[in-house]
Order: C-alpha cells, then structure tokens, then sequence
C-alpha cells in the first residue's frame, strides 16, 4: 500500500507532514534543520522518517514565480528530486505558490503564537502541499 509525505524545503529547513496508514489524513510531522543549502544533511535527516514510516510517494512544493515561470528557488527543488529519487522514492511536484501565506493564516487563525511559529508554518505548509497532491490524484 502507497504511504505519502508532503515536503517544504527552504535552504535551512524542510517541512514535513505525513498521511496516517489509510491515506485519509494528513498530519504536520515536523521541521527539519540544516546548514544553509546542506541538502545531504537534509537528506541524512529525512531517510530514517521514510524508513520508519515505510513511505513510497513524496510530493514536494515546487515554488514558482507568480507568473508560473521557474526561478532561483524552483531550480533548488529540482536539484533536490534526485536525492529523493535515490532513497527508492516517487516524487511529485506541486505547485506551492502562497502555501506559506495560507499557512500562516491558518495558524494566525487558530492564534498560534509562538517562538516555533516558523517550524510550524513549514510543517503546515508540508501538510497543504501533501493536501494538494492527494487531491490531484483523486
């Protein structure tokens, strides 16, 4: 059975969020930390969860410009894939224009305030990405 995770990748963190066994919920995880742009250590973090959790599918944010265009960050995301792909993967690109910004709007809503803000706006942010894979493919 498929077993998906939703990735936020910055150059100093990854946000993660999970689907429960059944694939019917989605679950912020957590936020990874890094060196700025050590994508390996990002890796070399990330391989346990997906060993542990026996996941099989990724879908990662894709940041495009608001025009649609690719950018400087967009190539980063690209550079990453193989490095997903190469820990036996499926990886799946999702547009993540703004799902930052809803982000934090839905913990701002919930009146999250706190000195992990930022870890949670990357994992929920993970979470919506994951959200809009799963529903592409539905």
């Amino acid at each position: 059975m498929k077993r998906y995770l939703g990735l936020d990748l910055g150059t100093k963190t990854l946000g993660v969020a999970i689907t429960d066994p059944s694939n019917s919920l989605i679950f912020p995880r957590c936020t990874l930390h890094f060196s700025r742009e050590d994508y390996d250590k990002a890796i070399e973090l990330l391989k346990p969860i997906i060993e542990q959790e026996k996941i099989t599918d990724i879908a990662i944010g894709l940041p495009l410009n608001m025009d649609g265009s690719k950018g400087f960050a967009s190539q980063r995301t690209l550079n990453f894939i193989p490095k997903l792909e190469q820990l036996g993967v499926n990886v799946f690109t999702v547009d993540e224009r703004l799902t930052s910004v809803e982000a934090e709007r839905l913990l701002h809503e919930n009146n999250l305030r706190s000195r992990e803000f930022k870890d949670k706006v990357d994992m929920e942010a993970a979470a919506l990405i994951l959200e809009s894979f799963l529903r592409s493919i539905t």
